[in-house]
């Protein structure tokens, strides 16, 4: 099981263990807008954007846009041609067109200096990533479909157990997507090869499904730990490269079939039928639920149609509950494949906001922010709580699903345009620009806000201060519906004071020890405990 299924689970589970405690008060610093209008705050906001110029080229290009200044403006300039003429050179194309794109948009005079155009940049990225083109396939049947997946292996060594050593390896599964030897699979099989807490001794091989007594050295290019996707290679002719599919042509009902490795035993192929489409198992989009039989070693594996198509991966397995099994949607693997075959660690984008779908009228009708991280991309963009997104980067915003559909196919440090309005007549156009996306988004907000404001997109309850003497009381000013304080039963006006806050090892998890008289409950007092996940879908 991956990790973002284990820290929902865990936040469900009872008997959380916290091991960092946080005093009840509000952060020291808390960003507040810049003042273009005084010169000391521009000259101030022009040294902050010299110091990031090194390390971020168009975060600083976009910010010295905002601060309207020549001479810094310049200066950002020349380094994002230097940015830029280095990733020509070393054909990377899909850092080439993340520049020239945000160029664009900012419609900058740099434009014309570029030694490539975005057509020519799209074109060159498209040929060079593997799994985007069409493969002729020579047989439909369904067990010649099995050359074209792997076993995958992890080989950690060994371990000590009660005295005794034992073999210590990771084993999944993957497939191939291109004939010279691109294979996809789960970030979670090889996370070993690639995170940093791992210790000690690990390298991949894989075996070819009709020689599984041979194992092959491979490597990893890139990985995503957010979507659990992973693209690695290694140096054979592929026996069999899948195409693939769409999984918006599956609905509930249809049938699909699963290859992989469960528990090592290559070559097995089982069937079942999508059970459903739109779990929430992941931060970033849903997942399908299917029935077909997955174990542990299925991970990385193809869930394919009966012509062949992949249409999804496999990435869990709930062992406790036969039939309970899950894949990623394909259109998920075909967004990020630009990204994961630049290599190294996918990041996505964030605007630094947390918001709900808009509902008018029973329709969808937008991204309602509902809360905006200070110092953020939003926040610079002046964006406010209430505004509505109905389009990103020339394509539509109905709801929260399209936003991250949009964002699933965009690159994180990089300039776009966004629409919203304010109001019922207000229409706002701004350039903003996608930051990486924090591990624990909801961390980040709780040490960088006022409490009161940063459990809306924590706990979905607004908070007012009460009491100048005592910083801990409060009253509910807003509840989210649908949100923990919600479900908690909290309500607008009750009184409430916050006990303690503690945070697990990870900084991933949020329990807090709230004082409360419910209105609810006929203003029922006592202590009443709640428990947040530091990261969810409504993040973006």
């Amino acid at each position: 099981m991956r990790k973002n299924t284990i820290k929902i689970a865990s936040v469900l589970a009872l008997g959380l263990y916290f091991v960092s405690c946080s005093s009840v008060k509000d952060p020291e610093n808390i960003y507040s807008d810049i003042d273009y209008t005084k010169e000391d705050a521009r000259n101030e906001e022009s040294k902050r954007i010299f110091d990031l110029l090194e390390k971020n080229p168009v975060q600083a290009l976009w910010r010295a846009y905002l601060l309207k200044d020549d001479e810094t403006y310049a200066e950002c300039e020349k380094k994002v041609l230097e940015e830029f003429d280095s990733a020509v050179e070393k054909s990377d194309w899909f850092n080439s067109l993340r520049i020239q794109k945000s160029l664009a948009t900012i419609k900058s005079p740099l434009l014309s200096k570029l030694s490539k155009s975005g057509d020519e940049l799209a074109s060159l990225s498209k040929s060079a990533v593997p799994g985007v083109h069409k493969n002729p396939v020579e047989s439909k049947k369904l067990s010649s479909f099995i050359n074209g997946t792997v076993t995958i292996w992890v080989d950690k060594g060994s371990k000590v157990q009660r005295g005794m050593i034992y073999a210590d390896r990771v084993i999944g599964s993957g497939f191939f997507i291109s004939k010279d030897g691109y294979i996809v699979t789960n970030h979670h099989v090889i996370s070993d090869l690639v995170d940093k807490k791992s210790e000690g001794y690990s390298r991949l091989f894989i075996k070819l499904a009709e020689d599984s007594d041979t194992r092959i050295p491979a490597k990893v290019i890139g990985y995503d730990p957010e979507i659990d996707l992973a693209l690695i290679k290694t140096e054979v002719d592929a026996p069999f490269v899948f195409n693939l599919g769409s999984s918006a042509d599956l609905d509930v009902g249809d049938k699909i079939y699963a290859i992989g490795s469960p528990i090592g035993l290559e070559r097995t192929l089982t069937s079942g039928i999508v059970s459903a489409t739109d779990r929430k198992l992941f931060t970033l989009g849903s997942v399908m639920q299917i029935d077909a039989a997955v174990n542990q070693g299925n991970s990385g594996g193809p869930c394919v149609d009966s012509n062949g198509n992949v249409q999804a991966v496999v990435f869990a397995g709930m062992l406790q509950f036969e039939g309970l099994n899950f894949a990623i949607p394909v259109e998920y693997l075909k967004s990020l494949l630009p990204a994961l075959y630049a290599g190294g660690k996918v990041s996505h984008p964030w605007l630094g906001c947390y918001g709900h779908t808009k509902k008018e009228f029973g329709s969808d009708s937008g991204l309602e922010v509902q809360y905006v991280f200070p110092g953020a991309s939003a926040s610079r963009c002046r964006m406010l709580p209430g505004d509505v997104i109905f389009e990103l980067d020339g394509e539509k915003v109905t709801s929260l699903e399209d936003m991250q559909n949009v964002l699933m196919k965009l690159p994180a440090k990089s300039i776009v345009k966004i629409k919203y309005r304010r109001g019922e007549e207000q229409v706002h156009e701004a350039e903003i620009y996608l930051g990486a996306r924090p591990e624990n988004p909801g961390y980040n907000i709780y040490k960088g806000d006022i409490i009161a404001k940063s459990f809306v997109p924590i706990y979905g309850m607004k908070l007012l201060p009460v009491s100048s003497s005592n910083s801990r009381k409060y009253s509910v000013e807003q509840i989210i519906k649908g949100s923990i304080a919600d479900e908690s039963g909290f309500s607008e006006n009750d009184p409430v004071e916050i006990r303690n806050i503690k945070l697990n090892d990870e900084n991933s998890v949020m329990y807090a020890e709230i004082y409360a008289k419910n209105r609810k409950k006929g203003y029922l007092d006592g202590v009443m405990g709640i428990t947040a996940s530091l990261d969810s879908p409504y993040y973006f």
